[in-house]
């Protein structure tokens, strides 16, 4: 990924309403991030676009994800 397009999804990491989903993206975003593969990346950065409620959900396990791209991304989370 590019530093412009990183930078710009930190942003969108960050910037968050609950302040958990902006810890665990930007803890993520920060320890995990650069081991990813490509469609990985491409797919947290799928996951950075969800809503905050929906993306709490997803990553304290009360609700589960259909898309078996972002499930990976959201077991990763889970476990960091």
């Amino acid at each position: 990924m590019q530093r412009e397009a990183f930078e710009k999804l930190r942003w969108r990491c960050v910037r968050r309403g609950l302040l958990e989903v902006d810890i665990s993206l930007t803890r993520f975003l920060d320890e995990q991030f650069e081991k990813l593969t490509d469609d990985e990346q491409q797919a947290f950065a799928e996951f950075a676009d969800m809503e905050d409620h929906d993306a709490w959900h997803l990553i304290s396990g009360q609700a589960e994800c259909d898309d078996p791209r972002i499930s990976s991304i959201v077991a990763m989370l889970r476990k960091s």
